[in-house]
């Protein structure tokens, strides 16, 4: 035989073997159940879940940080627009009262004073004049006198707006700051968390969806458990309130919330928007409560704290339910343990469990 081509067979004999474990050592598809470590990150599928949810929260709160520092900003603009209109009416009236006490005083320069005028009814050679320009005295300095004491009280008007103008100003300039860093906060959380999603594989997609219908499950029995109230159902007819198949009716101005929340379903969430086109979730439900002739505050912090408390068991169609201990998200019931809500940035307005995210609690509008 041979030697080179032995050698070559031996060769050959061993670089077969050596393939051979090396597709036996190869992984196969990855089939890891939800809380197996991702062989990519060494992260479960819960953990970068948590992670998600809890750059998404964040930014939530920031997001209701924002809302709130933009309606204050609102107001203080509104009111420092009346107080500079006030500041000019009383910088006129001053500068009128000026005018009125040098008219004044020139009147009673012209008239001469009450012992000059006495000489003129002895001596003179018209006493009735005397005593007409003697009274015209009088009235110029009654005159002189009220015009002084009111040009004073318009003058300390003055100072009390531009002091108030000027506090407006300074305030109005902090809650623009306030409102630029919550901002800028939300921007970052939500630039993590998409970097994040971007960065998923096709199978972890799949996984985190599988995920998300499990916990949906978990809500729904929760809901369940927790005494909470089917409260009917409400389907998507505009204003009308009713589910497919003859859920209960919700009439009234509870109804034309419903409606109209229903109504937006599939429109992006944007955090900061109240509609048309797009909401964040306290948003929707001011904008909706809005439409049925009942406005309630803008964010779901004010919310909580401005409209009327009822038990989670008496929970009714067009009632807000309050999530989280800081009340930063709200969604609207529509019976059935389901709400509408506007999500997350990157998510739509859809219906998900009542018991999908921690209650806070439960506020009636037009209670």
């Amino acid at each position: 035989m041979n030697v080179s081509t032995g050698g070559r067979r031996i060769w050959s004999r061993g670089a077969t073997a050596a393939l051979a474990c090396a597709i036996i050592l190869l992984p196969g598809p990855g089939y890891a159940a939800p809380g197996d470590p991702d062989p990519h990150t060494d992260k479960s599928i819960e953990d970068i879940r948590d992670e998600l949810d809890g750059l998404y929260r964040e930014a939530e709160v920031a997001t209701e940080a924002y809302n709130a520092a933009n309606e204050k900003a609102a107001k203080q603009e509104k009111r420092l627009t009346t107080l500079r209109k006030d500041l000019t009416r009383a910088e006129k009236r001053v500068k009128d009262l000026r005018d009125l006490a040098g008219a004044a005083a020139r009147t009673q320069y012209r008239g001469g004073d009450l012992a000059a005028t006495g000489i003129q009814l002895l001596l003179g050679d018209h006493p009735e004049q005397a005593l007409d320009e003697a009274s015209q005295a009088r009235q110029a300095m009654r005159g002189l006198v009220n015009v002084s004491e009111t040009q004073k009280t318009a003058r300390e008007a003055l100072s009390e707006q531009t002091e108030a103008a000027s506090k407006e100003l300074r305030e109005l300039k902090s809650s623009r700051a306030d409102k630029a860093a919550a901002k800028q906060k939300i921007e970052k959380k939500i630039a993590s968390a998409e970097r994040i999603e971007a960065g998923l594989e096709e199978e972890q997609t799949r996984r985190l969806a599988a995920l998300e219908r499990q916990r949906s499950r978990e809500a729904e029995a929760r809901w369940t458990e927790s005494g909470g109230s089917s409260g009917g159902s409400a389907g998507k007819g505009k204003g009308k309130g009713r589910a497919p198949g003859g859920g209960t009716q919700v009439s009234g101005a509870a109804g034309k919330a419903v409606g109209f929340a229903m109504a937006q379903i599939g429109k992006p969430y944007v955090w900061g928007a109240v509609g048309p086109s797009s909401y964040d979730c306290s948003g929707l439900t001011s904008a909706a409560w809005a439409a049925a002739g009942h406005p309630i505050p803008r964010t779901s912090q004010a919310q909580w704290g401005g409209l009327t408390r009822v038990s989670l068991s008496s929970a009714r169609p067009g009632d807000l339910i309050i999530y989280y201990n800081d009340a930063t998200h709200v969604g609207m019931y529509i019976g059935g343990g389901q709400i509408v809500h506007a999500p997350r940035p990157g998510r739509d307005i859809t219906t998900a469990p009542a018991a999908s995210m921690p209650v806070l609690g439960v506020v009636r509008p037009g209670a």
